[in-house]
């Protein structure tokens, strides 16, 4: 859900799966392309499928997002070299115990589920408010756009400080016992800016990123459900394929975000940096100075690994309860 920008091309795209055909397209979120609700659902439904899509998005690949951000060090310590996914599952669980690739879940879990509820509930009221404005109550392409782009702003505005600290606790020998302790030492050392080194890359991934998958993910539903109707495989597949695509091109973005994040001491030692590295172009410096162009892709088979599955979870449980609403109010309006 790493969610996102609505970018152009959703609202001008073909109607998304599951009846009623006319139901309105919404912008993607961080790692989705997700579509919106039934306008006759309420606030609260919105954000608890939002809610629910996301925290599952997030943590049942959690291991592998583990691997990532490890494999995504630029000096990493030679206890921490790691070859492929799998080895690195192995060797984490064996040398550091069964539960270490889940550490930091739970702040994921808290900022997961917030985030993508309130990126629902500001992109309804924004869409509705911008729509009557524009189109008198029309749907306008403009304001599904605009809607998407500043709920994406809040929903990476809350995600980001859980990112950092996240990463911070995955990284190998993380000098952090606890979350709280993790926040607490960052916000004395670094100062509250630390939480949000990474948010202009972040936002900067997500345009890319979801315009990428937004393309893929439609091309691959006019391919294998060109009717557009509620099918879970269709879902699974298109999310898990337009994931991947997306993944694999943006990772130069994610190397530079984890890098920000995780402010390495070695690597930064190394070439001569003091202090804590900000910027995005200081960044994309400082990751060709310690890799050169092999290091704007370090961890890509983690990322796609990872995103894969989580695009496909996150576009079933969505869908599912997109389509569920959607019969729900058909069945109702009929025995009226």
């Amino acid at each position: 859900m790493e969610l996102s920008c609505g970018v152009g091309g959703s609202a001008a795209a073909p109607p998304g799966p599951g009846p009623p055909p006319a139901a309105a397209a919404a912008p993607p979120m961080e790692g989705e392309e997700y579509e919106s609700l039934p306008s006759g659902a309420s606030l609260g439904t919105h954000m608890m499928a939002g809610a629910v899509a996301g925290i599952m998005e997030h943590t049942v690949m959690y291991p592998v997002d583990s691997v990532k951000t490890r494999m995504q060090s630029l000096q990493p310590d030679p206890k921490a070299q790691y070859r492929t996914v799998y080895e690195a599952l192995k060797k984490i669980v064996l040398t550091e115990g069964f539960w270490r690739p889940l550490r930091g879940i739970n702040v994921t879990m808290l900022g997961a589920g917030p985030a993508h509820a309130m990126y629902f509930a500001c992109y309804e009221k924004m869409k509705k408010s911008l729509s009557d404005t524009i189109q008198h109550g029309g749907n306008s392409h403009l304001a599904n756009g605009i809607a998407g782009s500043v709920a994406t702003l809040l929903h990476d505005a809350v995600m980001n400080p859980a990112e950092v600290v996240k990463q911070r606790m995955q990284m190998f020998n993380s000098p952090y016992k606890s979350v709280l302790a993790c926040i607490r030492t960052v916000q004395k050392t670094e100062g509250f800016g630390a939480f949000y080194r990474s948010y202009t890359t972040q936002l900067t991934m997500n345009v890319p990123f979801q315009a990428i998958h937004f393309i893929t993910y439609e091309f691959m539903q006019e391919q294998i459900n060109p009717r557009r109707e509620y099918n879970p495989r269709s879902h699974i597949v298109s999310g898990a394929i337009a994931g991947a695509v997306a993944a694999a091109a943006t990772t130069p973005l994610d190397v530079c975000k984890t890098l920000l994040n995780t402010q390495e001491n070695m690597a930064l030692s190394s070439v001569n940096i003091s202090g804590h590295l900000s910027g995005m172009v200081n960044a994309f410096k400082t990751v060709y100075q310690l890799g050169g162009i092999s290091g704007y892709f370090r961890g890509v088979q983690a990322r796609v690994i990872y995103q894969m599955p989580s695009t496909a979870i996150a576009w079933s449980v969505y869908e599912f309860f997109k389509y569920f609403l959607t019969k729900h109010q058909l069945e109702k309006r009929t025995s009226l």
